[in-house]
């Protein structure tokens, strides 16, 4: 129910604000170069991709608003010592793959008339996960992440090209208290200003 009220109002906020100054709605797309820390994962990047919408809400002439809701896929691969710490049916998995609802909202700082920086916090609804990642019945990552976003944006007329760093700030282990699981995310990608 939080989920559905959250995407909303997000919604409600985006078209509340159509009178802005200014308006752009747009489709964007891109990679995301993934992270877990915690035991349970090896220490490096895998990748993944994301896509979805955006709108830009312009709040002056130096600043505007950015919510975006994305579909991102997160691949990680698993560490050798996860059997110490957890069920050993959780080793049998060298890889995962998880799908998140993101919706991220940004308030943009215009430098110049075509680069802008962007920061502020996201929020990501596991969509699924790995069906063996079940422990007596009960999911191996928590249905939702929260984390915060930083980066640079360029436009070119109507494209956008954008890279940005995630950091999430929840423990998203929902198997035990052993170890904390953090995710971390580089995103890359296009968008195209539609209107």
């Amino acid at each position: 129910m939080k989920r559905i009220i959250l995407t909303l109002l997000i919604i409600a906020s985006i078209f509340s604000a159509a009178n802005a100054q200014t308006f752009t709605f747009g489709i964007k797309a891109g990679a995301n170069i993934n992270k877990l820390t915690g035991e349970a994962f090896k220490d490096e990047f895998s990748f993944g991709y994301h896509a979805g919408v955006f709108a830009n809400i312009g709040l002056g002439k130096h600043w505007a608003l950015q919510p975006e809701v994305l579909f991102s896929q997160v691949n990680i691969d698993t560490a050798n010592s996860t059997t110490a710490i957890y069920n050993p049916d959780f080793d049998k998995l060298s890889h995962i793959q998880m799908s998140y609802l993101s919706i991220p909202l940004l308030l943009e700082f215009k430098l110049s008339k075509g680069i802008a920086l962007q920061a502020g916090p996201q929020y990501s609804i596991l969509l699924n996960q790995n069906e063996s990642l079940v422990q007596n019945g009960k999911d191996a990552f928590k249905m939702g992440d929260f984390a915060v976003l930083g980066g640079v944006e360029v436009k070119v007329s109507s494209l956008r090209v954008y890279a940005r760093y995630a950091l999430g700030l929840t423990n998203i282990n929902n198997i035990g208290d052993q170890d904390q699981w953090k995710s971390q995310s580089i995103q890359v990608g296009l968008g195209l200003s539609l209107f």
